[in-house]
């Protein structure tokens, strides 16, 4: 298992097709699209997780603000290698990536069900679950090391 950036535009439509796959058709949070203002802007870092050499799952990074303050989001991984232990790469790749960049801290919206998973990834609660999406979702950081 090993994660990178998208290097090409051919990489960026397969990143995009597995979120659209997750977040549209799967879990229907998404009408047609999951695509955003962030999917456009270069500073945004589009991740892939690879497994056996195939594309497995996605995950995408920005930073917030000026002060250090990133946001992970659009963590997805496809159907047949949720087993394969592809998501907490993912997440590190992006929580490491963040730090190297200048963060001193990230931030995701966990949906409910994932919590206890980002718990052991050293991830922190923030207040209480709430709807976002129209889903429950659980506000989450972490500090990242320099």
């Amino acid at each position: 298992m090993h994660c990178r950036p998208v290097a090409t535009p051919a990489e960026l439509s397969v990143h995009l097709r597995i979120r659209e796959r997750v977040f549209v058709d799967e879990q229907a949070i998404f009408t047609g699209t999951d695509r955003d203002e962030r999917d456009a802007d270069p500073a945004t870092i589009h991740v892939l997780g690879f497994c056996d050499g195939e594309i497995a799952g996605t995950v995408r990074l920005y930073a917030l603000d000026e002060e250090g303050v990133w946001l992970g989001d659009r963590l997805a991984v496809l159907p047949a290698y949720r087993a394969r232990h592809v998501a907490a790469p993912l997440v590190r790749f992006a929580v490491r990536s963040a730090g190297e960049r200048g963060g001193r801290l990230m931030r995701a919206h966990v949906q409910v069900a994932n919590v206890r998973f980002f718990r052991r990834l050293g991830w922190i609660a923030l207040g209480g679950p709430a709807d976002y999406l129209g889903r429950p979702h659980q506000d989450m950081v972490i500090e990242l090391g320099v």
